[in-house]
């Protein structure tokens, strides 16, 4: 499984993970409330270890740790150095939490050693989703619960939808991807979620859909909240990679349609516009299966 996920370990360590960190502290406000979900919905409890993986830089381990508390204990795993390295710098040094630069679908894990199975966003992107699972669940120790928060389709993502669309007509059409390459809208079938964590070896799946509103950019007033939120939108995500070899004139062109399109969606210091996710729930069962079989 070594070289598996060339392109995204390339691309995370390179401007991608570079942005992300440049953005971090708007780009973590922006899912706040979906890693919460998913944290309210595993339940953390006092004392239990948690695998954290895709941490990025840290958000999501620091509000699991802070769940489990000193008796307990979070790895966060990414395959970004840049978020890795901004994961440690804000990481209180009395946080029961650590961080591990490796792809969590290929690392050897402790066998095991993990009661929960974490992921905000950070698991989507694997080459071979049903393998990475399956290895994953391996540090699961039996009974071991999974949780994590994906997004559905980008069809029902105005956040990423409606800036997209700002921009037919002026960059040329690109190929249409596969919807199960790897990428951050290739769980949006529930039903190919299901099968992946099926194959992987996991049971109890529950997979449950949770909408919110998303804060994109920020000011002090709606004029510059749309402002930074256009240069959020060309600089991170979806649009910035269609922009991203686009010479002057056509990204200029391209501003000017997304800040016409933020300017009608609502919101003072901020452009909110709608995201819609899953919320995965599964369960490593192989204490039945091992006693079954005895």
């Amino acid at each position: 499984m070594a070289e598996r996920n060339i392109y995204q370990v390339a691309d995370w360590n390179g401007q991608s993970g570079e942005r992300w960190v440049a953005n971090q502290a708007r780009l973590d406000a922006m899912v706040a409330v979906f890693g919460q979900a998913a944290i309210d919905a595993v339940a953390p409890a006092p004392g239990e270890r948690v695998l954290d993986v895709g941490c990025g830089a840290g958000t999501s381990s620091l509000a699991l740790a802070a769940r489990v508390g000193a008796s307990g204990q979070v790895l966060g795993v990414d395959i970004s150095e840049p978020l890795i390295g901004r994961a440690r710098a804000l990481a209180p040094p009395d946080a029961p939490v650590r961080f591990q630069l490796a792809d969590a679908g290929s690392a050897e894990l402790p066998e095991g050693a993990f009661d929960i199975l974490f992921s905000r966003f950070g698991v989507m992107f694997f080459d071979d989703p049903a393998g990475a699972f399956a290895h994953m669940r391996c540090a699961l120790r039996p009974g071991g619960r999974v949780a994590f928060v994906c997004w559905r389709g980008a069809a029902e993502n105005d956040w990423v939808r409606l800036p997209m669309g700002a921009i037919k007509g002026i960059v040329p059409p690109a190929a249409q991807p596969d919807p199960e390459a790897p990428g951050p809208f290739s769980f949006g079938d529930r039903e190919r979620v299901a099968c992946i964590l099926a194959a992987a070896g996991f049971t109890d799946i529950a997979i449950m859909p949770f909408d919110a509103s998303i804060p994109l950019g920020e000011g002090e007033t709606r004029d510059a909240a749309i402002d930074d939120a256009v240069k959020m939108a060309l600089e991170v995500g979806p649009l910035s990679r269609a922009l991203a070899d686009q010479p002057d004139g056509i990204r200029a062109s391209a501003s000017a349609a997304l800040r016409a399109v933020f300017a009608r969606q609502p919101g003072d210091r901020s452009v909110m516009f709608d995201g819609a996710a899953w919320i995965v729930m599964a369960r490593n069962q192989a204490a039945a299966r091992e006693a079954l079989a005895m």
